[in-house]
């Protein structure tokens, strides 16, 4: 629509549409502005993604162990910490959260903020505890995103080096043969050590008796004195006394033999399948954590466990490095749940 109209100034034209005229060229910049900005946001936001990747980590990240200093979680922990420190270029903090069998440390870990901020420790007590205690707060599964597994210790089968008995067959046998007279140490209920046992008495079906003991060191020590038949403990304290003649180990509790003791046999072949039990420990961080983070986390826990400097101070102090995508983890755990919560149930076994 089009017009003039005529004035003491002369003839002044009107109109709508087609960009012409002093609205319609009003109009056009403002669209034109409208578009530039939206644009210009665009390659903001386009510039700060690869920031924003980049400023992880920025601050300390905290890494909670869920039990006391000078244990296997403690060392283990300071050793991969400092080298995660030395990869991201930020301090990553210690803090032994020890107490009610590793769960305070855990739901510490579970309910942290998940920035990538708090990491924590766990071991085989993450599959524990779901079915061993009555009630806990925090779910092994739902409140955590997994990042990497990182070591193992191997456990071995001990008796006493005065005892009778010179294999596992011969043991099992014998407790069959004498059901309840045959007793075993351990660290403690509802401890990794413990269930060993427990599982060695399902697969074998035999009766074997149980006495806690404060740790898995005063079991051996106890079993030393006599006051125990058998323990199964991991490999750190007890290659000493190995090597000692102190006490004969009958079966490693792994799938392959041990370099530093190729003469004892893994428990398949001293008769008995599937007990197969290590001592595992994995990264964790919070659920919710950003992807990105926990991939970049796994990516340089794996670096960091492949470097020759860091496997031989591991195996020095007795474990075996590991690594995982943060997948196989997470599925590892599941498996372990399962496994662990049978062996609870059928010996009966809870804590308040």
């Amino acid at each position: 629509m089009k017009g003039e109209a005529r004035s003491g100034r002369g003839v002044v034209r009107w109109g709508f549409g087609g960009g012409r005229g002093r609205h319609g060229a009003a109009a056009q910049r403002a669209t034109a502005i409208t578009s530039i900005f939206a644009l210009a946001l665009l390659l903001v936001g386009i510039a700060a993604a690869p920031l924003h990747a980049q400023a992880y980590p920025n601050k300390p990240i905290r890494f909670v162990f869920p039990f006391p200093p000078g244990g296997p979680t403690d060392i283990l922990g300071r050793l991969i910490g400092q080298k995660l420190a030395d990869r991201l270029g930020q301090p990553v903090v210690p803090e032994n959260k020890p107490g009610a069998g590793a769960n305070i440390g855990l739901e510490i870990g579970a309910k942290a903020k998940p920035d990538g901020y708090t990491i924590t420790l766990a071991s085989p007590s993450l599959s524990i505890s779901p079915t061993l205690y009555k009630k806990l707060n925090y779910d092994s599964v739902k409140d955590f995103a997994p990042i990497a597994l990182v070591a193992e210790i191997p456990n071995v089968l001990l008796v006493p080096s005065s005892s009778p008995l010179k294999s596992l067959r011969e043991l099992i046998e014998y407790a069959k043969a004498n059901p309840g007279k045959l007793n075993f140490g351990s660290g403690g209920i509802g401890t990794s050590n413990h269930l060993a046992s427990e599982l060695l008495k399902n697969l074998a079906q035999i009766n074997i008796v149980h006495v806690p003991y404060k740790g898995s060191n005063q079991a051996m020590i106890g079993m030393m004195g006599g006051e125990v038949g058998m323990v199964v403990v991991g490999i750190p304290p007890s290659q000493a006394q190995i090597k000692a003649g102190k006490v004969r180990a009958l079966a490693v509790l792994s799938e392959q033999r041990l370099p530093a003791f190729p003469a004892i046999p893994t428990a398949k072949e001293a008769g008995v399948e599937n007990f197969e039990v290590t001592t595992w420990y994995g990264v964790l961080a919070p659920a919710g954590t950003p992807r990105d983070v926990v991939t970049r986390l796994n990516a340089e826990l794996t670096k960091i466990v492949a470097t020759a400097d860091t496997r031989e101070k591991m195996q020095a102090a007795g474990f075996e490095p590991m690594s995982s995508t943060p997948e196989k983890f997470a599925e590892f755990v599941k498996t372990e749940i399962v496994r662990w919560g049978k062996v609870i149930r059928d010996a009966n076994i809870s804590v308040e």
